[in-house]
């Protein structure tokens, strides 16, 4: 299930002159038979609501007075979650003789015609209170106390993300809490504002609108709103056309090294982000350490664990890092073996995380992994790999999304296709841009459409831990033979190298050497590209040219 809860009003929504009639009952039982939870979000005090509805059972949770008030029906507890009402204000609108004036345990409620008196009392007694409407119903509360506000404190109780509730209403106080759901769906009988904002206008008033949702969210589920309300924006193609991909989707990004598979990653995340769309990151290299918006679970030594990485994910709105540099690979293969789970079970009962990524993926589902046939389950993945062959079968035969980058692209649809036994799609026209990426829709197409790529904003360090601070091992250390030293990251390389002579310089500079190790050990084409740029002018003096260097590695790397 992609919505896992509805949220629904009272008055005007599933009630019609203050009462709920059974069908509507039994429409919402059948949802909360689904698996799904029910939140009744009102703004009547709870010992009137209690008069009125026999059935509050039915619900997991009941929001009363307008977001003051948070009561389970189940062990009939209630926690104010707002200041007390004010007595000092109800005694002032006793004496300009307000009537009908009913007060509940935050809230203050009147009707239209006195809203002046209302406004007045409060400027008089200089309070910070707000006044909020319900059709001719007038509800004065605490300032940022709403409908939003009480149905967040209730989907934090219940652990479930508020993209993955659906919320129906039909008047002004119901805009707070239909905004922040993933779907706002109107009653036919609702207000025009109401209905202009929502997703989704039901055809029938009241309860029996609320009945009509129940099917069509039984029956669609995700697909209840457009792609563009559940999705995650992929780029745009030539024609400025918006690609998307679908939630609970399996996407492969493939590229060779240095092609821009972490910053393609880094830029969707930020799109996460401004979606409110909680990520965990699976980083075996480094490449997340330091992205915005997200905290790490281990590091350069300290390995993480499965416990603190579930505790992370627990937390709402919390994006998390899973750094695996300090696992040996059978230990990152054993941890993803671990944490899976977790996340499945978490994914399906709060709807976060929203997206898994996995970077570098054949470090944790390597081609000997002895993966059971969908195991992935009905989570949106996000797998970065450099070469098919190196992760198991049973995950490319999950993939719903095939992305490729760099110069061998296309090159790389057509190895996917004939290793996944599958016609080619059409590929078009060969474009002369370097900086696009190949999108193919498994399901839906049979063309491959070319996307333009974005730059994050945020600075990404590819590989800040792992070739940064790490150890790429004897073997594979850049010696310098005039200092009789190595360096085994690119730290010591800075270090080192701002101690040459200008022969030395030169000599490592004839041979290619710097550009080699780069290519060769740091496996970043672009920063051995320009390098070796750099290397054969033989215009620039050696320790101007050695500075460039340096700055090509800083522009790329966290140091």
């Amino acid at each position: 299930m992609h919505f896992l809860a509805l949220a629904v009003d009272y008055d005007g929504t599933i009630a019609e002159n203050g009462s709920v009639s059974p069908e509507v009952c039994a429409s919402l039982a059948k949802l909360k038979n689904s698996g799904r939870k029910l939140l009744l979000i009102t703004g009547r005090e709870l010992q009137a609501l209690k008069h009125h509805f026999a059935q509050l059972a039915l619900f997991d949770l009941v929001v009363a007075e307008n977001g003051a008030l948070l009561y389970d029906p189940i062990t009939g507890s209630e926690e104010l979650i707002a200041d007390p009402a004010s007595t000092e204000l109800v005694s002032r609108l006793r004496d300009k003789g307000v009537s009908p004036l009913s007060i509940g345990r935050s809230v203050i409620a009147t009707w239209h015609p006195f809203e002046n008196a209302v406004i007045t009392s409060i400027h008089e007694l200089g309070l910070e209170l707000q006044m909020t409407f319900n059709k001719d119903a007038i509800m004065v509360l605490p300032p940022c106390v709403n409908k939003a506000s009480g149905l967040r404190a209730a989907l934090r109780r219940l652990g479930i993300c508020e993209l993955n509730v659906v919320g129906v209403g039909d008047a002004e106080n119901d805009h707070a809490f239909l905004s922040i759901c993933g779907c706002a769906a109107a009653v036919n009988n609702a207000i025009e504002s109401i209905k202009s904002s929502a997703d989704l206008c039901l055809s029938q008033d009241h309860g029996q609108g609320v009945c009509e949702l129940v099917d069509l969210l039984l029956d669609k589920d995700a697909t209840l709103v457009p792609i563009e309300r559940t999705g995650i924006l992929l780029g745009q193609t030539d024609d400025a056309r918006n690609v998307w991909l679908a939630s609970e989707s399996v996407m492969l990004v493939v590229g060779n090294s240095g092609s821009g598979k972490s910053s393609y990653v880094t830029w969707l995340t930020e799109g996460m982000v401004h979606a409110r769309q909680g990520f965990c990151i699976i980083d075996p290299e480094g490449d997340y350490l330091t992205l915005d918006a997200a905290v790490t679970v281990g590091g350069l030594t300290a390995p993480p664990t499965t416990e603190e990485s579930v505790h992370h994910l627990l937390q709402a709105q919390l994006n998390v890092v899973v750094s695996t540099l300090a696992l040996d690979p059978p230990a990152r293969v054993r941890l993803f073996g671990e944490l899976l789970p977790f996340i499945q079970q978490l994914r399906s009962a709060s709807g976060r995380p929203y997206w898994l990524i996995v970077d570098e993926a054949h470090y944790m589902m390597p081609h000997c992994a002895d993966w059971p046939p969908e195991f992935l389950g009905d989570i949106g993945a996000i797998i970065v790999v450099l070469d098919f062959d190196q992760v198991c079968p049973a995950l490319l035969e999950q993939v719903d999304v095939l992305v490729t980058l760099g110069s061998a692209a296309r090159e790389l649809v057509e190895q996917f296709a004939a290793r996944m036994q599958r016609p080619c799609p059409e590929l078009g026209e060969r474009s002369e841009r370097l900086e696009h990426a190949c999108f193919w829709n498994l399901h839906e197409g049979e063309e491959v459409l070319l996307l333009d790529l974005v730059k994050p904003r945020q600075k990404h360090h590819r590989h800040s831990g792992k070739y940064v601070a790490g150890d790429v091992g004897a073997w594979h250390s850049f010696y310098f033979p005039s200092l009789g030293k190595s360096a085994s990251n690119l730290s010591e390389f800075l270090f080192s190298s701002a101690q040459l002579e200008d022969t030395a310089l030169r000599e490592h500079m004839n041979g290619g050497d710097f550009s080699s190790w780069f290519r060769k050990v740091i496996r970043d084409d672009v920063l051995a590209s320009k390098t070796h740029l750099v290397e054969i002018d033989r215009n620039l003096p050696p320790k101007v040219a050695l500075e460039q260097i340096c700055g090509l590695v800083r522009s790329r790397y966290h140091l």
